[in-house]
C-alpha cells in the first residue's frame, strides 16, 4: 500500500513590507534632518535676541545712569583723546569758555517730541565754545525754527562773555542711509559730525565730541536747549519670542507629519 504524499509548493517571492514597515526612507529622513536643522537655528537666534535685549538693557542703565548724575567738570583737553563712546557718551558735564558765533553752523533737524514749545522742521545750532587753554567744545545750543536760522533774527540768544555750559557729552552721530551726507562745501549739515564741523570752521583744537545743552533757557528763548532724547529701541524680547514661535510651529509640523505617517502605516498593515 503506497502512501500519498502531498507535494509543498515551493517558496515564492516574499511580499513587500506593509507602509508601516519600511521606514521613513532616506529621502524622508533628509528633510526631516533640515527641518530639525532649522529649528535648531531658528531657537539660536531667539536666544541670540534675548543676549541682544540684556545687552540693551544694560546699555539703557548705564546712559541713564550717566545722564542722571551731577555734573562733572569736563576733562582736559589732553585727556579727551582717552574719552570712548562705549564709557562716555551721555555722560553730564560742564564747562566754562566763551562762544565763538561766527563760526556758528546748523544742522537740519525736524523736532516731532519738543521739550519746549518749539517743533516741526529747523536746525539745530552748533556753536563752538572757546576754552580759556585755546580749545575748543562745539555745543550743540538746541532747535530754531527755520525761519530763525539767520542768526540776526534772534540776535538776543548770542550770548556774549563768559559762559558755563552743562550738558551731555555726545559723540558723532552713525552715518545712516535715510539721512543725507553732510556738504561742508555747501555748508549743508545733516548730522551731527564733531570733526567735519570743527575742520570746515577751521578749529585746529577741538574737542572729538560736542555737548548737548540742557535745558537752561537762552535770553530770548532761542536756540530752544534740552532736546537730547534718551531713547533707544529695544524690540528685542518681540523679536526672540518671533523666533521661538517659528521654532515652536515647525517641530510641531514636523511631529504632526511623523503621527500622522505611524497612523496610515497602522492602518495599512491591518
Amino acid at each position: 500500500m503506497s502512501r500519498r504524499q502531498d507535494k509543498v509548493p515551493p517558496p515564492g517571492p516574499s511580499a513587500p513590507p506593509a507602509a508601516g514597515e519600511r521606514g521613513l526612507g532616506a529621502g524622508r529622513v533628509l528633510s526631516i534632518a533640515v527641518l530639525l536643522l532649522a529649528f535648531a537655528a531658528l531657537v539660536g537666534l531667539g536666544s541670540w535676541q534675548m543676549e541682544r535685549r540684556a545687552w540693551k538693557l544694560d546699555l539703557i542703565q548705564q546712559v541713564e545712569a550717566r545722564a542722571d548724575a551731577p555734573a562733572r567738570a569736563l576733562p582736559p583737553s589732553g585727556q579727551w583723546p582717552a574719552l570712548t563712546r562705549a564709557s562716555d557718551e551721555y555722560a553730564h558735564v560742564r564747562v566754562t569758555g566763551t562762544f565763538d558765533h561766527s563760526k556758528e553752523a546748523l544742522v537740519y533737524t525736524v523736532l516731532s517730541e519738543p521739550n519746549g514749545p518749539l517743533r516741526g522742521p529747523g536746525f539745530t545750532v552748533i556753536t563752538p565754545l572757546m576754552l580759556p587753554d585755546g580749545a575748543s567744545v562745539l555745543i550743540n545750543r538746541g532747535f530754531v525754527p527755520t525761519d530763525k536760522r539767520d542768526p540776526a533774527a534772534r540776535q538776543e540768544g548770542q550770548v556774549a562773555g563768559e559762559v558755563t555750559v552743562t550738558g551731555l557729552l555726545r559723540f558723532a552721530e552713525e552715518a545712516s542711509s535715510f539721512v543725507p551726507d553732510n556738504d561742508a562745501a555747501r555748508n549743508a549739515w545733516y548730522r551731527r559730525d564733531p570733526a567735519a564741523i570743527a575742520a570746515a570752521r577751521g578749529l585746529s583744537r577741538a574737542a572729538p565730541f560736542m555737548i548737548d545743552a540742557d535745558a537752561t533757557p537762552n535770553p530770548g528763548g532761542l536756540p530752544q536747549g534740552g532736546e537730547t532724547r534718551l531713547l533707544f529701541p529695544n524690540r528685542h524680547l518681540e523679536y526672540a519670542l518671533t523666533w521661538y514661535g517659528l521654532a515652536v510651529t515647525m517641530l510641531a509640523v514636523v511631529v504632526a507629519v511623523l503621527i500622522s505617517r505611524r497612523r496610515r502605516g497602522g492602518a495599512g498593515a491591518s
